[in-house]
């Protein structure tokens, strides 16, 4: 078949038959109602040190229980939307953003130079490939856009002599070694260091070395596959895909010279992203307009007319409504929580389960905690919307620090992505590739367990350097 430049009007959809992440946080809505009227109500005494809350972990005190009504449990949704509103907002402007970057078509255009520039390169396509999708996994958060380029490389992987695995691990494994290490990803950290008050993309040190140690183990992990499937085809998996797929290139495309420019100006962005957060200590309202200006320019850098600049705004919102509402879902829990006055005793218990362990191991146990509750929530956000409430002053009660209270959910959320089947984006991406799920997690578990030690021996070192700044 003919290999042209992508185009992201090209995109395939494709529907994922897994578990509706909905219903199962629906479920656990109804859950935390029940348990208004079983478990006791409790308070702690909170204040104000260096301009962020901290529990005082001597003054817990039982209080009279208040049981949320049925009417409660269909009430608390919206008020969780409300509640979640600055950050439904501000995913929804930043995904806008990024859908004017998608909409002048830089990326594919970039992603198409790298694959015809390296397609006779084996050995530096992957590494390449995989560092350019980590690198948008980790500063943009790359989720579902991933779609449009597993069409792309998986057939262009057997025509290479790979397999079908191996075209869709160099664009799932990239991403997600990226989003897990989330060096700036403003739907994960960014998010998630907010609401634990901690300054935003703070300790980006670490997060850097722990981007490098997961990218080379992926990249080793990918080629080794790779390279037997080259020597021997016969172990490769080709899913629906003809194991003798050829792919005709033209080896002449060059990037047009708006698309430079726009990747350019998209860098830019992020040097005075920088620049704002850490000598002006902005935060999701500052980020979030700064991803709308940017967002606009590079729209008419792309070529892009006041209309489509606007028309690719919302199209690439809507890409994240289902992660948008599932915060104002998460924040719905945690309404149901605080009316019932059990966020406090779910703090005291789980403190007092916790505090005769070494605060190392409850790191651990925070990261394996969400490694499994974004099964429910298989969302970045989302998650971060519901657990860091919870997670952040439970790590003073036991001396963890929120940084690396922060570091444990990221970890935790970024890593699962490729496992669960509840994750949309990682099911429709399996289809597109034509690979059974049971097939992908077969090759992929040993990986997946790389990836967990890693994450532990990360989560060591954050807690005996106290990963801060506190």
């Amino acid at each position: 078949m003919d290999k042209k430049p992508v185009n992201s009007s090209e995109e395939k959809v494709v529907e994922s038959k897994g578990i509706n992440a909905f219903v199962l946080i629906f479920v656990v809505i109804i859950i935390a109602a029940i348990l208004t009227y079983i478990m006791p109500a409790g308070t702690y005494e909170r204040s104000e040190i260096d301009g962020r809350t901290v529990v005082d972990p001597t003054s817990f005190t039982f209080t009279e229980s208040s049981p949320v009504s049925f009417m409660g449990i269909f009430n608390s949704v919206h008020l969780g939307m409300i509640e979640g509103a600055g950050i439904i907002f501000f995913v929804f402007m930043v995904g806008g953003a990024f859908g004017i970057l998608k909409a002048t078509g830089a990326l594919d255009a970039l992603v198409t130079f790298l694959t015809i520039k390296l397609a006779n390169k084996a050995g530096l396509l992957i590494p390449i490939l995989m560092l350019f999708f980590a690198a948008a996994g980790t500063l943009m958060g790359m989720a579902e856009e991933t779609l449009v380029y597993i069409g792309i490389l998986v057939p262009l992987a057997i025509a290479l002599r790979f397999d079908a695995i191996t075209g869709f691990a160099i664009v799932s494994l990239g991403a997600s070694v990226g989003f897990s290490a989330a060096v700036m990803n403003p739907f994960t950290v960014g998010v998630a260091q907010g609401i634990a008050e901690l300054p935003t993309f703070s300790g980006i040190g670490l997060r850097l070395a722990l981007l490098a140690t997961l990218y080379i183990t992926a990249v080793w992990y990918v080629w080794r596959y790779a390279k037997k499937v080259r020597n021997n085809p016969s172990i490769g998996f080709y899913g629906s895909h003809d194991s003798n797929t050829k792919v005709e290139m033209d080896s002449t495309y060059k990037m047009q010279t708006h698309h430079k420019f726009v990747l350019i100006v998209f860098l830019i962005n992020f040097i005075v992203l920088i620049f704002g957060v850490l000598n002006y200590g902005w935060y999701i309202t500052e980020i979030a307009g700064l991803f709308l200006l940017f967002g606009i320019l590079i729209g008419f850098i792309g070529k892009l007319s006041p209309s489509e600049i606007a028309d690719s705004f919302i199209e690439g919102a809507k890409l994240l409504v289902p992660g948008a509402l599932v915060i104002g879902f998460a924040q719905a829990i945690l309404v149901i929580f605080q009316s019932g006055m059990l966020m406090d005793t779910i703090l005291y218990y789980a403190s007092g389960v916790l505090e005769n362990l070494p605060a190392a191991l409850s790191a651990i146990g925070m990261f394996i905690f969400q490694l499994f509750f974004n099964f429910l929530i298989p969302s970045g956000s989302g998650q971060a919307a519901l657990t860091m409430p919870i997670m952040a002053p439970l790590g003073d009660l036991i001396g963890v620090t929120r940084q690396t209270t922060v570091l444990a959910y990221q970890l935790g959320d970024g890593i699962s992505n490729i496992l669960f089947p509840t994750v949309g984006f990682f099911m429709a991406g399996l289809a597109l590739a034509g690979i059974p799920w049971g097939k992908w997690i077969k090759w992929v578990f040993p990986f997946a367990l790389m990836q967990v030690g890693i994450a532990i021996v990360f989560l060591l070192i954050a807690h005996f350097i106290q990963y801060g700044p506190f």
